[in-house]
């Protein structure tokens, strides 16, 4: 079981502040929207130096070692940033392989091969050290110099530039991308490592992100109903308005719960089902939360919510990208229907 206290946790806050600063300006995400890679490879570069990478990869394999709970206390930080460097992903693939953590290039994890899907696809092969097949929906795949391959046959590693290996690009709704692998018999390194737990934690640390994303929608909300006047008195007096604030402020303490709660387990020696029981929980309150969260955000902003310059539609967006990702509500919902979690009484 990994300990985690409160202390710790605050100081991993306090180290997202050097590339999301609380309440800071958009200007440097809005730089990056719709551009390639679609995120700063200097940014990069300095959540490598704090070790972001290798928070959950064990200090024996060179990694820092600490808990889901940290983890997630730092995403959510950059979930409220809508910061675009793929953390989360790199993250992954060096829980399956550490040595990752040593190769000073980005390699991205390619396992989903269809939409709205909880594990790793099988129709994609490794035979004899040559990749075959196709990988969806993976996340600023134009920055990545590599990709850790999850395969029947086993885990490989294969090159962006690799003869047999083609990408192909497509916009997401909040100015990132996601990449198609294309795989024709590519020579690839085939590595060990447990798959199945690193997208579990990958799956947990989206929910934290779309915890920090429904978090900012609505602390700009609120500053907006404080200080947006009409009939002589700001708008935020107003009961309605204060019912649906209350609201949105009880999905947000919901969600918090829920992934606080996963993260726990996750950080515990809990079997398998428990751990895929409260993770499903978290993802699937997220997903709907936060979606919930930052429509409303927008329609309580009125016309100029609906506006590209004004910063809450930015949130919306990125949660209709992470809300899906990982696996949506209902994917989620199911798997925790069909989850007995075992307890001490068998």
């Amino acid at each position: 079981m990994i300990e985690t206290d409160d202390e710790e946790i605050g100081l991993i806050r306090d180290s997202a502040a050097a590339v999301a600063p609380p309440g800071g300006d958009l200007r440097r995400i809005r730089a990056l929207r719709f551009t390639r890679p679609g995120f700063d490879h200097a940014t990069w570069a300095e959540m490598c130096e704090l070790g972001w990478p290798g928070l959950r990869v064990p200090e024996a394999d060179g990694g820092t070692g600490l808990g889901m709970q940290a983890f997630c206390a730092l995403v959510e930080q950059l979930g409220a940033g809508l910061v675009p460097e793929p953390l989360i992903e790199v993250a992954m693939a060096a829980a399956i392989h550490p040595p990752l953590l040593d190769a000073g290039r980005i390699v991205l994890p390619a396992w989903a091969e269809r939409a709205n899907t909880l594990g790793p696809g099988t129709t994609t092969v490794l035979r004899d050290g040559r990749l075959t097949g196709r990988k969806l929906f993976i996340p600023m795949a134009a920055g990545a110099a590599a990709f850790l391959v999850i395969a029947d046959g086993g885990n490989a590693l294969v090159a962006a530039d690799a003869p047999g290996v083609s990408l192909t690009l497509a916009d997401t709704q909040d100015g990132g991308h996601f990449g198609t692998l294309s795989l024709d018999h590519a020579p690839a390194q085939a590595v060990g490592g447990d798959a199945d737990a690193a997208l579990e934690d990958a799956t947990l640390a989206t929910a934290a992100a779309l915890l920090g994303v429904m978090e900012r929608a609505f602390a700009l909300t609120l500053d907006y109903l404080k200080t947006r006047r009409q009939f002589g008195q700001p708008i935020g007096g107003f009961q309605v308005l204060q019912h649906r604030a209350v609201d949105l402020q009880i999905q947000i303490a919901l969600t918090r719960a829920s992934v606080t709660a996963a993260a726990r387990t996750l950080d515990s020696d809990a079997p398998l089902p428990a751990r895929q029981a409260a993770v499903s929980r978290a993802k699937a309150r997220a997903s709907e939360a936060a979606l919930r969260v930052t429509r409303e955000a927008v329609q309580l902003h009125g016309a100029i919510g609906t506006t590209d310059e004004y910063d809450v539609g930015l949130y919306l967006r990125r949660a209709m990208v992470l809300a899906n990702l990982y696996g949506g509500a209902a994917a989620h919902r199911a798997r925790y229907a069909a989850t007995e979690p075992e307890t001490d009484d068998g």
